[in-house]
């Protein structure tokens, strides 16, 4: 089932997408009828004023063989792109529910009618950290297998909220980075079509505001990870420099932290859609290992 959420960040109220398989539902009180959408409101302390609204599916329901099951792994997915460009890929959330997951996407604020304004990888990072709490809570959630998956430059949200939630019994349990950002500033130096929005966004150019560029950077904040990494990158990569790829695989590696790089010969930052299937597979064969 595909619900938009609706659910607090700081004093922002923001959106995301959330696909429960099926057999998973949010009991009551958190259900109610609302003309002809449903929409639920539930009570306990962190999700008592998120609202779900129940959506139109295109994919048929999951099937999960044991429906007895009680509790899910979890999989944040964090976005690309920034504003109306990039967006998230409510197939991508489908899809991946289909492996057997509850899978929550965060628009961001300032995206999809979420109060507040994107800062690439700024005061949004709050809203996959309050993500993070949010689905801690949701029934059926399996609180110690919730995993983080960066696309693009949904690769600097992932990377803050697991090294945020690196610690005790309900820390990240593993972290994907597909065709992720590791450096912001080499991103200004490759991207030359996103300088001035870059410059807009954080306050200026690498060399005005250098701290800016080096806050929201993966690689300054990798000596905190403490979860196994998975790096998945096209070789052709014309948005984010498979050297992104390359070098956080590396700065793992030298840090002693788990790490797996899976390299995507020929493929762009977008996979065909048959490269884009495996990796889909080769990511939850990886999420699903010891």
């Amino acid at each position: 089932m595909l619900y938009q959420v609706t659910y607090s960040s700081n004093e922002f109220r923001v959106k995301a997408y959330m696909y429960l398989p099926e057999g998973c539902i949010i009991p009551s009180p958190c259900h109610k009828q609302e003309t002809e959408e449903r929409i639920g409101t539930c009570s306990t302390d962190l999700l008592h004023d998120a609202k779900f609204r129940l959506l139109a599916s295109r994919y048929p329901p999951t099937q999960i063989d044991n429906h007895k099951q009680e509790s899910w792994p979890v999989l944040i997915y964090c976005r690309g792109g920034l504003g109306n460009y990039g967006g998230v890929k409510t197939a991508w959330v489908e899809q991946f529910a289909h492996k057997g997951y509850i899978v929550f996407a965060p628009s961001y604020r300032g995206n999809e009618g979420s109060e507040g304004r994107d800062e690439y990888g700024g005061h949004d990072i709050e809203d996959v950290r309050a993500a993070y709490r949010l689905v801690q809570a949701l029934p059926y959630a399996d609180s110690s297998r919730i995993s983080l998956m960066g696309f693009s430059r949904g690769a600097i949200n992932a990377v803050h909220t697991a090294t945020f939630f690196n610690e005790g019994p309900h820390h990240v349990h593993k972290l994907v980075l597909w065709s992720g950002v590791a450096d912001v500033e080499r991103t200004y130096q490759e991207r030359t079509d996103l300088r001035r929005t870059l410059k807009r966004i954080l306050g200026g150019s690498p060399r005005a505001v250098p701290e800016a560029y080096l806050a929201r950077s993966p690689l300054a904040a990798v000596s905190k990870l403490r979860c196994p990494v998975l790096i998945m990158h096209g070789t052709e990569d014309t948005q984010v420099n498979y050297s992104h790829g390359t070098r956080m695989y590396h700065w793992l590696k030298r840090r002693g932290i788990e790490v797996t790089f899976h390299a995507y010969g020929g493929q762009n930052h977008w996979f065909r859609d048959n490269i884009h299937a495996a990796a889909v597979n080769n990511m939850f064969d990886w999420l699903a290992s010891p």
